[in-house]
């Protein structure tokens, strides 16, 4: 409510560092967790290990690293996004989104420089946690998120071509267009086998999905992938034969190695790292309270993530961030708290102990399978046609996104897309902005029949003494010149200027200094100023701008301001 008195009112008390920060574990502990929610919990959270053990393997290895260290991601870092986080159901561990970002690290800075770049984008993430950034991720343009995501769908799937069809190739370009033409000049060294093997893991889990949506697909895949390259002796490479199995205990945590110049030059690698997850954590966060009902806490889950990715990197895994697709599992399969995202990661623990051997007899072209299943799926498809039929604003934003995170970069991609984004969005609110010329009538609220406001009252239109403008939409800097424009057309046989601000929900420092230089003209011109309907915020900006008395008065309504002018003459 605007305070015509002049004090200020009192502002709504906000959140605590309490509110903001406090675990959910913490909150779902307090709400009387019981034996029943212990009993959900286990079996959610066995439930997504067994969809997380092969696909954490499978980033790994996509993402040119061995496949125990997706494993230890899924373990360390999952464990802590789940006990710290600020979301009940979110499942940390690698993500396919990073694929690109951590292969393109490795190649260029080595593996220590891969660590080294994780263990920093955690210290970044934990800083925008507590400097509380994360309530602005979800400003990023919807068509950014959903080209970036068809972007990486496309190289995460010409990345697996190689192993799909189980191809010689001494080196593979890091780049599309090298690496298509160095897989084409390759093609003649095509493996039947793995070709094979591939095609039956896509058809089991394409065929699981729709008949049996429930049954961990992707784990049958791989097992009967690996069953039958067993049984039969077929010539493919597994796990075994090109990294010699994986290990059957965690490592030791260690810093790596590292200097000024290593960490000037994993720099750019670490604010790639930071930025993607922040935005793929809370993406995941925001599904997970669409399913439920429940609220997340951003900021916190962005310390999570950064603590957890510390954590990763200390025992020698990759990026951690949250996993749509698991966190959507998580849910489905009854967790009732963090309990089970933390309970995943013993599992998984559990599980290498256990069965580290039997992990090299796994064929990489099932593997391969799984993820080229994954960049499917991501690329929404459905989504990326709707925003291409929208409107060319959403079609420019989206495309420039999508061809630059396959030709060039992914952070590019999202900053050149995001700034587009702004820069359309500042274009159709400039648009929005208009001023109306004339007095509306007495009785200025909307009227019930179609919400709009009433008509200018043509008696006081006809007053020679006064003029009316009415502001109507954001007044900032997109549109304050051309409302500056309008406002300048001041005839000096007027007594009275009226300047409505009923309908003006936000003014910035640009159009407060447009009505500024108004205000002067008219007072040189000896026209009285008079401004009505200004919210709080409105009237401070103003002030802040020496718009203030004696050059112009503050006014609730148009007709008060209408009568002044009279009581003038």
């Amino acid at each position: 409510m605007t305070d015509w008195s002049g004090k200020s009112p009192l502002p709504a008390p906000g959140p605590s560092f309490r509110d903001l920060f406090t675990p959910k574990i913490v909150t779902v502990l307090r709400e009387r967790y019981g034996l029943g929610d212990v009993r959900a919990d286990i079996l959610a959270g066995l439930t997504v290990a067994i969809v997380a053990l092969p696909l954490s393997m499978a980033i790994a290895i996509g993402s040119g690293v061995t496949p125990d260290r997706g494993l230890y991601t899924a373990i360390v870092g999952g464990f802590l996004v789940s006990l710290l986080g600020g979301s009940r159901f979110q499942i940390g561990g690698p993500a396919g989104a990073f694929i690109v970002l951590v292969a393109a690290t490795v190649e260029r800075h080595g593996v220590d420089g891969m660590l080294l770049a994780t263990i920093m984008a955690g210290l970044f993430l934990i800083a925008a946690g507590y400097l509380r950034l994360g309530t602005y991720i979800k400003f990023i343009p919807y068509p950014v998120t959903v080209g970036f995501t068809a972007g990486i769908a496309v190289i995460i799937f010409a990345s697996q071509i190689h192993d799909l069809l189980g191809l010689t190739l001494a080196h593979e370009p890091g780049a599309l267009i090298p690496k298509v033409e160095a897989l084409w000049g390759v093609l003649g060294t095509l493996n039947p086998s793995a070709l094979s093997i591939a095609a039956l893991g896509i058809v089991v889990m394409v065929g699981l999905k729709k008949l049996r949506p429930h049954w961990p697909n992707i784990l049958i895949a791989v097992v009967l992938a690996s069953l039958v390259v067993f049984a039969l002796g077929l010539p493919v490479e597994t796990i075994g034969t090109r990294f010699g199995g994986i290990p059957s205990t965690l490592p030791a945590p260690q810093l790596p190695p590292f200097s000024l110049e290593k960490i000037q030059a994993v720099l750019p690698d670490a604010v790639a790292f930071a930025l993607l997850g922040a935005i793929e954590s809370l993406l995941s966060a925001v599904v997970a309270d669409g399913m439920t009902g429940r609220r997340h806490r951003s900021n916190c889950e962005l310390v999570a993530q950064g603590v957890a990715n510390i954590g990763s990197g200390l025992f020698g895994g990759i990026v951690v961030t949250g996993t749509i697709a698991r966190t959507a599992t998580n849910v489905r399969a009854g967790a009732r708290g963090p309990i089970s995202g933390m309970l995943h990661s013993a599992f998984l623990l559990v599980f290498m102990l256990i069965a580290a051997p039997l992990a090299s007899y796994i064929p990489l072209a099932a593997l391969a399978a799984v993820l080229a299943v994954v960049a499917w799926n991501m690329a929404e498809k459905h989504a990326f046609g709707t925003l291409i039929r929208s409107s060319w604003g959403d079609a420019a934003i989206l495309l420039s996104t999508f061809l630059l995170t396959i030709f060039r970069d992914l952070t590019e991609g999202i900053v050149v897309g995001s700034a587009i984004g702004a820069f359309i969005f500042i274009n159709r609110m400039a648009h929005m902005t208009r001023v109306e010329h004339g007095p509306l009538a007495t009785d200025d609220r909307a009227d019930d029949s179609n919400g709009e406001r009433k008509p200018y009252d043509a008696a006081l239109a006809s007053d020679p003494e006064v003029v009316v403008y009415r502001i109507s939409g954001a007044f900032f800097f997109g549109a304050a010149s051309a409302v500056g424009a309008v406002l300048e057309r001041i005839a000096d046989q007027h007594k009275g200027l009226v300047l409505d601000f009923s309908a003006v929900p936000f003014l910035d420092s640009t159009g407060a200094n447009v009505i500024a230089g108004v205000v002067r003209k008219a007072v040189r011109q000896g026209v009285r100023v008079y401004l009505t309907g200004a919210a709080f915020d409105v009237r401070k900006e103003l002030v802040k701008h020496e718009v203030k008395s004696p050059d112009v008065l503050f006014l609730a309504r148009i007709e008060d301001a209408v009568e002044a002018v009279r009581r003038l003459a």
